[in-house]
């Protein structure tokens, strides 16, 4: 399909810099493709909600992956030394990190960098290492010098919350963003993007889903910078997603399909939850316990296997979530739901407003 069917005006003043406080106060728009948009808050949320559906949360915690430090490289003439930026964006070792970095076209591999100084996690060092490999579009492989449980408490100690370019670009960072930036219910250390729809919840909201008869369950994907990156393809068939790890646990999967068997709805919580349950999803429609990546890319015509409805924040035009979101309910009723959410005054993106996707029907 080409990109250009997934473009849309968006005012600069519709991008939120900070959250709704408190958060479940936000807006939710809910869209159903048979009975159309209503207009609604966070905290009604299980008021579109039944007794027995389930809802399904990312329970990865954001770390500080953006690292800022130095490039040291070894020349004829001496020592050459350069500014280096990297976002950390998947794990594949007790010391390797895949990262995007700035800027890329001078990094090559065997060049030693150096991010932060004087960390207790580094005896009084800095976080130091080696790009051990340079791939394509600005990523690299780093080999540091720590391993492990040091490393993740070095990265903990010089590293920044990595704010989605559209917020960076206007502000930096703070530490309002390390609770800002992370759902309540944050658990598995790993992702470098929070999974945003869930940052609207709060002890309130699952009070009253509790009582509203609703289920919670958690699966874990790792969120990766790559969720970021535009999609610069003019169709989407030579578009490559990059991949995430997540897992499904065994108890979970077993008990979202007795969920399904009883004619409750799943209602995943983001399209991070989404990505990794149709993943871990067979032709006929049975979740399995599943762990490893996923490079799943949901462009209209998929067939949704397991997910009944879509709760996720506002997407950035031409993006691979708008595609997803538009694969969900139709690409006319989405482009019809962000028109009205950009004249009713919703806030787009990671700290933005909400929205309750209904599945279109299929037949």
């Amino acid at each position: 399909m080409r990109v250009d069917l997934f473009d849309f005006e968006l005012p600069d003043s519709a991008i939120a810099l900070r959250p709704a406080d408190p958060r479940h106060s936000a807006k939710l728009l809910v869209v159903d493709p048979d009975d159309g948009l209503q207009d609604a808050t966070v905290l009604e949320l299980d008021k579109f909600l039944r007794q027995g559906d389930a809802l399904v949360l990312n329970d990865t915690r954001v770390i500080p992956a953006q690292l800022e430090g130095i490039r040291r490289r070894e020349t004829a003439d001496g020592e050459a030394v350069s500014h280096i930026s990297a976002t950390l964006h998947m794990r594949i070792g007790p010391d390797r990190w895949k990262a995007f970095v700035r800027p890329a076209k001078r990094m090559k591999a065997g060049d030693r960098f150096s991010f932060g100084t004087q960390n207790d996690a580094c005896l009084g060092s800095a976080l130091d290492g080696i790009i051990e490999a340079r791939g394509e579009a600005g990523e690299v492989v780093l080999k540091f010098d720590y391993s492990g449980a040091v490393l993740d408490q070095a990265i903990l100690s010089v590293g920044h919350i990595p704010l989605p370019p559209y917020i960076a670009s206007k502000r930096a960072d703070d530490d309002r963003d390390r609770k800002d930036y992370q759902t309540i219910y944050a658990r598995e250390e790993g992702a470098v993007a929070a999974p945003t729809a869930g940052l609207h919840f709060t002890d309130q909201l699952f009070e009253q889903l509790d009582k509203a008869g609703i289920e919670r369950h958690f699966v874990t994907l790792h969120v990766g910078a790559g969720t970021f990156l535009p999609v610069k393809a003019d169709d989407t068939d030579d578009h490559v997603m990059h991949a995430e790890t997540g897992e499904v646990s065994a108890k979970t999967a077993e008990a979202l399909n007795a969920v399904k068997a009883r004619g409750g709805r799943i209602v995943s919580i983001g399209t991070t939850s989404l990505r990794l349950l149709e993943s871990a999803t067979d032709s006929v429609g049975v979740l399995h316990p599943w762990s490893g990546a996923t490079d799943i890319f949901i462009t209209p015509g998929y067939r949704f296997r397991f997910v009944d409805m879509l709760m996720t924040n506002f997407h950035l035009p031409r993006s691979t979530l708008f595609m997803l979101v538009c694969a969900f309910c139709g690409h006319e009723v989405m482009q019809n739901a962000y028109h009205h959410a950009i004249e009713g005054g919703y806030r787009f993106y990671s700290y933005g407003d909400s929205s309750l996707l209904v599945k279109a029907d299929e037949n």
